[in-house]
């Protein structure tokens, strides 16, 4: 299920602090594009947090509902909780590989945990850090 959820952004001295009136949660960040990435995160881990718990996902408010005062800023923070689900789960899948004999002899020999050293490929390869 994706959405667009209302913000209220408050400047700080350093960034700003968000609330997300339709979870009743705060978060903030160092600077707007933080702040607007914690606020989705915020969203996405309570929502499947939520469904995990048998809860239902709160609808939208409308932008022009929320109360806020002078300074503040209003935005909108698009979540796709299907997609956020998928970037953060942790489960393990068992997937086969093929390699040459002499190839797993050494890695065999040499202590080399298989799947440790496929995960840190696989990251290398696709550019992502560890989580």
């Amino acid at each position: 299920m994706k959405n667009s959820y209302p913000i209220i952004l408050t400047p700080e001295k350093k960034g700003f602090t968000v609330f997300i009136p339709d979870f009743d949660i705060n978060t903030q960040g160092d600077d707007l594009t933080e702040a607007i990435e914690m606020a989705r995160d915020a969203i996405g881990l309570m929502g499947i947090d939520m469904e995990d718990d048998g809860k239902i996902i709160p609808a939208a408010s409308s932008a022009q509902n929320i109360k806020h005062a002078d300074g503040e800023i209003i935005s909108l923070v698009d979540v796709d909780f299907a997609e956020y689900r998928r970037r953060n789960e942790m489960k393990v899948v068992k997937k086969n590989c093929t390699l040459p004999s002499w190839l797993c002899y050494e890695a065999e020999k040499a202590n080399i945990n298989f799947s440790q050293a496929l995960q840190a490929a696989l990251k290398r390869e696709l550019n992502i850090a560890d989580r």
